[in-house]
């Protein structure tokens, strides 16, 4: 991934440097692991507990190798002497690769995790301080109802509740390391240096290994993040789409000195959110790819790992760029309440139409008909600029039904947030 968005965490745990030093991490416990049931000297495995390795080197022997765990493996080699032959005894390449690729993945989880945590904090902050803040409800991009801006970020804040439980469960199911040799029936390498070895390391051993761990498991990551993805995005898409001149209830911080258009000056585009729109894609697209390398030929074929390669560091990398960002977002997001108001007003009044054709309902007119006048007042008041309640004031059919006293408490705004405490109650509380 490009460095523009990539964090100096997620860097770290994906430079192959890193890469070398997992893999090391791996042999050094097993190696421990067989010393411990008397499979290779104790001396040999106290060798390779202080073995290195020499990254321009593993570079040099992979031109003339093609494969960098053997590339590896030689460069370590040159470090322990006469012990070297001990070093990766009895196991295949992906006894190292995938139970090394397991704890990266479980770090990787664990920097997403913390990043969720704290836009998740951020969140519920905007949700209290906005609790009343009236705005109007937008469903298929036309008004609907009055909701509360707090109430709208209650429901992203429920929303990466989910998420950080989907992350969590899918950490636990990639808990799973395999030293289980060439098609994993423990032929060469004896199934208590497996246990050994993954004690040591904090992973479990995986159940039923073939060469390599099962697919489904890095899919799992894959797909969940491809949901998380989806959530971020679709409070960027709620940003960008509140921050429209003709809408402008919000707006992204914008630094001095900062500009959105060469053509321009007076632009102020929402751009930070686009960006996790953008990226977004790139997440799911890798999901895809996650599900076509579950099914490998017999007991591995090698398609899965060009694919690896890209999309599980891109992924996890993208995901906590897009979780940091949006944090900055929403802690630097400008609230406009005035101008929410003033869009409330240009409904003249519309949005009380249910309450309208309920309250008719409940004094016995029939539905139909309370429906249809109800839809030709609100109708009118668009065209006329009217407000709904004036002309239901004004209609005699109404006016046979309900009295000046029920109209005006049918028309009282405050009967949208009658429940907005119940709402927080089940979500958050606000003591």
């Amino acid at each position: 991934m490009i460095p523009r968005f990539t964090t100096k965490e997620m860097a770290d745990l994906w430079s192959e440097e890193n890469k070398y030093h997992y893999w090391l991490k791996v042999e050094q416990a097993v190696a421990w692991a067989q010393a411990q049931i008397g499979m290779i000297p104790k001396s040999a495995a106290r060798k390779i507990e202080k073995a290195k390795f020499n990254l321009k080197q593993i570079e040099k022997f992979e031109t003339i190798t093609k494969h960098d765990l053997i590339a590896f493996l030689k460069s370590v080699e040159t470090t322990i002497g006469a012990a070297g032959r001990f070093l990766h005894f009895g196991l295949t390449s992906y006894d190292i690769v995938d139970t090394a690729l397991a704890l990266r993945l479980i770090q990787a989880c664990d920097y997403i995790n913390k990043a969720l945590t704290e836009l998740l904090a951020t969140i519920k902050k905007l949700a209290l301080n906005h609790k009343q803040t009236l705005m109007i409800g937008r469903t298929h991009g036309m008004y609907a109802q009055p909701i509360t801006f707090g109430f709208k970020c209650l429901s992203w804040y429920e929303e990466m509740k989910r998420n950080i439980t989907r992350l969590r469960q899918v950490r636990e199911n990639l808990r799973f390391g395999k030293i289980s040799g060439a098609v994993g029936t423990y032929s060469t390498v004896p199934p208590n240096v497996e246990v050994l070895t993954l004690r040591r390391l904090g992973l479990k051993p995986e159940p039923v290994a073939t060469q390599v761990i099962p697919r489904d498991r890095h899919a799992e990551l894959l797909t969940t993040l491809a949901i998380i993805a989806g959530s971020l995005e679709r409070i960027a898409t709620e940003v960008r789409n509140l921050q429209r001149s003709d809408i402008a209830e919000l707006a992204e911080p914008f630094t001095a000195g900062q500009t959105g258009s060469s053509a321009m000056p007076h632009k102020r585009n929402p751009e930070l959110s686009e960006r996790i729109c953008g990226l977004a894609r790139i997440v799911r697209a890798n999901a895809l790819a996650g599900l076509e390398t579950i099914a490998l030929w017999h007991e591995r074929d090698l398609t899965n790992s060009s694919v690896e390669r890209i999309t599980l560091p891109d992924s996890t990398i993208l995901i906590h760029y897009m979780i940091k960002l949006l944090t900055q977002i929403l802690q630097g997001l400008v609230v406009f309440p005035e101008q929410m108001r003033k869009n409330l007003a240009k409904t003249f009044d519309q949005y009380f139409s249910q309450n309208l054709m309920i309250a008719l309902i409940k004094k016995k007119m029939a539905k139909s008909t309370a429906y249809k006048i109800t839809q030709e007042l609100s109708f009118q008041a668009g065209e006329k600029k009217m407000s709904l309640k004036d002309l239901a004031m004004k209609n005699p059919q109404v006016k046979k039904y309900l009295n000046e006293k029920e109209l005006t408490r049918i028309f009282d705004i405050n009967t949208f947030l009658a429940n907005i405490d119940y709402i927080y109650k089940k979500s958050i509380s606000d003591n």
